[in-house]
């Protein structure tokens, strides 16, 4: 007798598929299911997971102007609070940027990156958007053609496949959407940093009213408010260390002693919550359109952490990307969809170049020997450029803030 539960259903059907509940795609198909377009978001994870994923919080001031536009901010500016500060201190003291006031005038909105998930998921529901939670894409066929399909494993494990106009890869590094495309037809750009670190989060108060970066000869450590209750902090460690190894006290000793508390005031202590190391890479493909499969958010480029900009970019890209849909779905008009990767590229690789400059920035250079004379006296004069230079701080303001 047949297993009933590995025959697939007949294939359901959407004019979008969007795969992955992150900030890309949940502001993608908010836009889309407001313009009448019938879309459908498959997640793996269940909404408990996709709701308490920690993630980033700096949202730019670009990033907020799009979700204004769209009714989406409503929450964010109930509960965001605006930031435009940042404290550099490192063996020549310390001193401040007022980066709101510099450049374009343009601040941060420090709003947890799960809330805004939450917040564009709750909205998108509400309105009678679909979404299919604890649905894992396997793989996109038929890109080339006109129905591309989408293989899944539903809830209870049996298989299952999507049809659909479009697919929206907005899943991630690892996803369905990259790991369905043919090699011949992309090019992938990677850079390992060679720094890793030691994400932290803190059920601890805020102990600088200011981003705080402190550069080390023991590595990098740094201080980001995420609410009045909580901060996430960051220490440099090495390459292949386990974040079990780091107990309270000794990230409190070492976050102390980077951020030279000793100087400049204690450190307001907490119990550590979340913790986790991650290597800085930058990951970007090219192009982000293969066919009728678009690329958004991690999916199109990962960007190092160390600049704040991956979710930024990711709710540029789906607004980008909803639009240019919308025109050739509503209106036949397709000039948006092929002009869609190059626009994102433009944006993704401007945002990667600063990310960059941070990083050197703020490490040591990578290597057995962890730096060299040569590279610690260039960040020492690049550190001395941004706390006298008026013009390199309206520079670091502009592109720290802007995509």
């Amino acid at each position: 007798m047949t297993d009933r539960q590995s025959v697939p259903a007949a294939p359901e059907t959407a004019d979008v598929v969007i795969l992955g509940a992150g900030p890309a795609g949940l502001v993608l198909g908010n836009l889309l299911h407001a313009a009448g377009v019938d879309c459908v978001v498959l997640e793996r994870a269940t909404r408990t997971q996709v709701q308490t994923r920690s993630r980033a919080g700096f949202l730019a001031a670009n990033t907020v102007r799009i979700l204004d536009r769209h009714g989406l901010a409503e929450r964010l500016h109930r509960h965001g609070r605006e930031h435009g500060v940042c404290e550099f201190r490192s063996e020549d003291g310390r001193f401040r940027l007022d980066y709101g006031a510099l450049g374009r005038g343009e601040r941060h909105t420090v709003y947890p990156q799960h809330a805004l998930v939450t917040d564009l998921l709750a909205q998108y529901l509400d309105a009678g958007g679909r979404v299919r939670f604890g649905t894992e894409a396997l793989a996109v066929h038929g890109a080339d053609g006109p129905r591309p399909s989408v293989t899944v494993r539903e809830a209870d494990g049996r298989p299952g496949s999507w049809r659909a106009g479009y697919v929206a890869g907005c899943d991630g590094r690892h996803g369905a959407a990259r790991r369905s495309l043919p090699p011949s037809t992309v090019r992938r750009h990677h850079h390992d940093h060679g720094v890793s670190w030691l994400g932290l989060l803190a059920e601890a108060p805020p102990s600088l009213d200011a981003v705080g970066y402190a550069v080390h000869d023991r590595g990098f450590a740094g201080h980001m408010a995420r609410t009045p209750e909580v901060t996430r902090y960051y220490l440099q460690c090495e390459r292949g260390s386990s974040p079990d190894t780091w107990s309270e006290d000794r990230i409190w000793d070492e976050l102390a002693l980077r951020l030279r508390a000793r100087e400049y005031g204690p450190l307001r202590q907490g119990r550590i919550v979340h913790r986790a190391v991650v290597d800085l890479e930058s990951d970007v493909l090219e192009p982000l359109r293969h066919g009728a499969l678009f690329l958004a958010g991690d999916a199109a480029a990962l960007i190092s952490p160390a600049a704040a900009k991956g979710a930024n970019l990711a709710v540029l890209e789906a607004e980008l990307l909803a639009r240019a849909l919308i025109d050739d779905l509503r209106h036949g008009d397709a000039e948006g969809l092929a002009r869609y990767s190059a626009q994102c590229l433009a944006h993704i690789w401007r945002a990667q170049d600063f990310s960059q400059w941070m990083v050197q920035l703020l490490h040591a250079a990578p290597g057995p020997a962890g730096g060299s004379a040569f590279h610690d006296s260039l960040r020492r004069s690049r550190l001395a450029s941004l706390r006298a230079s008026r013009s390199w701080q309206d520079w670091f303001a502009e592109h720290y803030v802007g995509l």
